[in-house]
């Protein structure tokens, strides 16, 4: 693959980070977009579309991984797009969420009302949706260490490790814009509760885990597994167990 000019939009996030060194190991030459200042940052601001033009001078390819939720993710995705025709930018590779379109959340709503701005562009666009991240489900956790009960809703889930979704996106690079690539899910679709349960062994708890079940189109649609990708299962790449058992707690 040949070297490629690449700004990538949130790439000092949690996915950011993973997913900037696999595209400098690649040989791509990168800039990070940030609000910040600092060593190898790109100061900038995609909401008040400050700085892009200085951004995008020259970049052949954005990876949007910038997202802030509702109506700041729509205008990022707005000014992105405009600025980015405006520079000639020939591919963006937007990352998104598996079942945006299923699962009635105003953060998914916003997910996918922005793929639209983007689409709409004209620009080269590739759409790239995972699932939830191992990360996130320990986060729903951490939060209770503390109480005597642990609640966790009542919902099938299939968490993706980072590394797969960063060697995805930088498997994207060169290739030609796909609108729509292929789901990408983690390895296995589990219960939440089995997930608490072995993350309660993995810190020597031992509390009662109780399954939560909401009322509403919301839920409803977790419950059905609006959000799953189990055609999209990243099968070789680390289960919620691996991730705990590499040092998490």
């Amino acid at each position: 693959m040949s070297s490629v000019d690449i700004l990538v939009t949130g790439g000092t996030g949690t996915l950011g980070r993973a997913t900037v060194p696999l595209l400098q190991a690649a040989g791509h030459h990168v800039r990070v977009l940030s609000r910040r200042t600092g060593p190898g940052l790109t100061t900038g601001d995609l909401e008040r579309r400050q700085g892009l033009k200085r951004a995008l001078d020259g970049v052949h390819t954005v990876v949007h991984l910038a997202t802030s939720g509702g109506a700041r993710d729509i205008r990022a995705a707005a000014n992105l797009s405009k600025a980015a025709v405006e520079a000639d930018v020939e591919h963006i590779i937007y990352m998104s969420i598996v079942g945006a379109d299923r699962v009635p959340l105003p953060y998914y709503q916003a997910k996918v009302e922005a793929e639209r701005q983007l689409q709409a562009s004209g620009l080269g666009l590739t759409i790239q949706r995972a699932t939830q991240f191992h990360e996130l489900v320990l986060t729903v956790m951490r939060t209770q260490r503390a109480a005597p009960l642990l609640f966790v809703p009542d919902i099938p889930i299939q968490p993706v490790d980072l590394s797969a979704v960063a060697a995805r996106l930088t498997s994207l690079i060169g290739q030609e814009p796909a609108g729509r690539a292929p789901d990408l899910g983690g390895p296995r679709v589990e219960r939440f509760t089995d997930l608490a349960q072995q993350w309660q062994h993995h810190i020597d708890r031992k509390r009662r885990v109780v399954p939560v079940r909401l009322p509403g189109r919301t839920f409803a649609a977790y419950a059905q597994g609006g959000h799953l990708a189990p055609e999209g299962a990243a099968t070789a790449t680390p289960t919620f167990a691996d991730f705990l058992g590499a040092g998490t707690v």
